[in-house]
Parts: structure tokens; C-alpha cells; sequence
């Protein structure tokens, strides 16, 4: 018996609420694959694109709820998905889920941080969950996190060694 068949109730999406729409993000075509089987499996509908460009396409035609992207991928990385969809004020919560943390860009740029960081090699029950929780906050929305104004003269407030 396989993953699929039988998913975790305690980590399905909740029956009471709309079905909620998630964009998978990622170049390696087997984690999209397999995340969006998963998530579809739990309920979710679940668009999945092969770099952060085609993300950027599917997320002016469509609506989603939730986007799991990588960071490292061709055309458009995971950091620069996140500056254009910060730019127009997209409410989108994010969960990078990646194999290395843009920590360099997230100290300069701490409004760029997404929802949720997930370091890879990730568990299919650590996904769920970190994706259960980020739907289940009302808190979590890229439109909270917007930069600031004058970006040059406000220096960061938050420390990522925290």
C-alpha cells in the first residue's frame, strides 16, 4: 500500500472549508510530481510549474491559496518568484521549501522571507503539516509582510540567527 492510498486524516484538508488551490513549484519534475500527488491525495487542488517563470505565468491566471516553491531554478529562482509577487502585493502565503535557504537575501530583505521555510530532504508528513498549518493562519499571506516604503533609509528589524 502506497502513500496515496490511504492519507493521514489528521492532516487532510479540512471538508467544512472550500477547497483550497496550491501552486508547486519546483524544477526537479519528480518533487513536483510527487508533492502534487500528495496534496491532491489530501484534498488540495494542485497546479504544478517547472521553474519560478512558469509559476509567475500560472499565478496571473489563476488564484491560489498556498505556493510550495524551491529556490534554486532556471529562468526565475525561488527569491526573485517571491520579489515580483511581493511587488504587487500578491496575497499568497509561501513555504520555500528548498536545499539551501537564501539566507543572505532573507537578512537584506526580511520582507522577502515566505511563510515557512522547509529545508530538503523533507518527509511527505512534514509537508502536510507545515501546509495544514500555513492554510489554517490567517496570518500568513505575503500582503502582511510587504517591504517597506523607503527600503534604503529603514534598515532590517528582524535577525534570521534568531
Amino acid at each position: 500500500m502506497s502513500l496515496l492510498d490511504e492519507p493521514d486524516t489528521a492532516l487532510m484538508a479540512d471538508p467544512t472549508l472550500p477547497v483550497q488551490r496550491i501552486l508547486v513549484v519546483d524544477d526537479d519534475r519528480m518533487i513536483c510530481q510527487l508533492n502534487s500527488d500528495v496534496l491532491s491525495a489530501h484534498g488540495y487542488i494542485v497546479d504544478v510549474a517547472e521553474d519560478g517563470a512558469d509559476a509567475w505565468d500560472a499565478l496571473q491566471f489563476n488564484t491560489y491559496d498556498l505556493m510550495i516553491t524551491d529556490n534554486s531554478m532556471p529562468n526565475l529562482s525561488g527569491v526573485e518568484l517571491l520579489k515580483k509577487i511581493y511587488a504587487i502585493r500578491l496575497p499568497l502565503a509561501v513555504i520555500m521549501a528548498t536545499g539551501t535557504v537564501p539566507t543572505w537575501e532573507f537578512a537584506n530583505h526580511p520582507w522577502l522571507r515566505p511563510a515557512a521555510i522547509m529545508l530538503k530532504p523533507y518527509t511527505i508528513d512534514e509537508l502536510m503539516q507545515m501546509v495544514k498549518d500555513i492554510l489554517n493562519s490567517s496570518s500568513n499571506t505575503i500582503d502582511l509582510f510587504a517591504p517597506p516604503l523607503n527600503r534604503r533609509t529603514q534598515p532590517p528589524t528582524d535577525d534570521l540567527r534568531a
